[in-house]
């Protein structure tokens, strides 16, 4: 039996020990699969039930004036508001200065009160309203609907009564034609320009936290339940077997995401689908893609193997591999906010950072030789070393039997 058989073979009784529960099948295909269209169909109907219902409440305004117009009152009236008049306050230094009507919005005697006073040509007005209560902010919202619509009418009224043209007079200046007419950017440019904005982030986030269970589960969790010793007395070498179990996580944290993955594209594409369309990228593109993705995964789960081998147990691996993965998120969202059109160069020599700016340029089909160059050099050697590290760790004679 040649090495690849006895690392597949490996890699398959991983595996299997590892998906032969039900609850990990769930953890691993059911729940990614099912998470993200649920939360993406799920979340706008109870979002657009929880406005409807909100929309259809009765608020309740008081409107604090010594002058204003009736049609207004009317108008605020006719958003389900129930309206209460009154004078307006003494002493009060601004409109916006609650004075003794705090405890009324408190009390919810009022959701909303109004202010209106009117100094020459000019309307001055005042929202006073509890943020914190729903009910109060859109009491709010449906009075400065009433009150944007007012202010049109009025300035469209002394505009024409100026004689002038209200059209002209309220935008000399004008876009011609369609502003998405304007964007030379194909719909597919613009897809991959918004999925670089978080594909990579939540591919990274996803294979480093995918991968600590199976890691920590086929060295330190062999090694306690007893069966490290037995697996190292068949006919095959501590290479081949980190290969294998590095091929049996790979397998399993690549099924994660990329359902993960798929879930979330779903997701993404029930809501917009008006909008996004599908990414243009070439051949080389999507290869380059592939690269970047196993380089990244190639460097975290060898990490991760070799650190959870050198644990004592189960409890002190998680211990371990958390806070890695968790700072891991740093060099992540520093990704995010680097500027792809002036981006140094040197950017593409820091490992797991590389490799990321890489994914992001290349769901932009941009493919810049000399990134491409650095980032897959670097990759590579930060990949021979973290490989050439779980070995050692495998070959530790000490670490290997050593249950505790």
């Amino acid at each position: 039996m040649n090495s690849r058989k006895r690392i597949i073979i490996v890699a398959k009784k991983e595996i299997i020990e590892f998906v032969r529960d039900w609850r990990t099948i769930v953890a691993l295909v059911l729940i990614p699969l099912l998470l993200f269209p649920l939360l993406f169909i799920a979340f706008p109907i109870v979002m657009q039930n929880e406005a409807a219902e909100l929309n259809e409440k009765t608020v309740h305004v008081l409107i604090q004036s010594d002058e204003i117009e009736t049609s207004l009152i009317m108008e605020i009236e006719n958003q389900s508001a129930l309206t209460t008049t009154e004078a307006m306050p003494a002493n009060l230094l601004t409109l916006s200065d609650s004075g003794n009507d705090t405890e009324r919005l408190r009390n919810m005697e009022y959701d909303a009160i109004l202010r209106m006073e009117q100094r020459n040509d000019t309307w001055y007005y005042a929202i006073l309203h509890l943020s914190t209560s729903e009910q109060s902010n859109e009491a709010r919202s449906r009075i400065l609907d009433v009150l944007i619509q007012w202010e049109e009418n009025l300035t469209s009224e002394r505009i024409e009564s100026a004689g002038l043209d209200v059209d002209s007079t309220l935008n000399p200046v004008r876009w011609d034609g369609t502003i998405a007419d304007a964007d030379v950017a194909t719909k597919g440019e613009q897809a991959g320009m918004l999925l670089s904005l978080f594909i990579p982030f939540v591919l990274a986030i996803w294979t480093a936290s995918a991968a600590v269970q199976p890691s920590i589960d086929m060295t330190v969790g062999e090694r306690e339940r007893g069966t490290l010793e037995s697996l190292l007395s068949l006919p095959l070498s501590r290479s081949e077997l980190l290969l294998g179990k590095w091929l049996a996580v790979v397998s399993i944290t690549a099924v994660g995401v990329t359902l993960q993955i798929t879930g979330l594209l779903f997701g993404i594409a029930y809501l917009a689908s008006d909008f996004i369309d599908v990414p243009s990228l070439s051949i080389f593109a999507i290869l380059l893609l592939a690269l970047a993705v196993a380089f990244y995964g190639t460097m975290v789960i060898a990490l991760y193997l070799a650190l959870a081998m050198r644990s004592k147990s189960v409890k002190e691996a998680g211990s371990v591999l958390t806070p890695i993965t968790l700072a891991m998120i740093m060099p992540i969202l520093l990704t995010q906010f680097i500027n792809l059109d002036d981006v140094e160069m040197f950017w593409f020599g820091i490992p797991f950072v590389n490799v990321l700016l890489g994914l992001r340029e290349l769901l932009l089909n941009r493919i810049i030789i000399e990134h491409v160059l650095v980032w897959v050099l670097v990759s590579s050697i930060v990949c021979f070393m973290t490989i050439r590290y779980a070995a050692k760790q495998f070959n530790r004679e000490d670490i290997i039997t050593t249950k505790s």
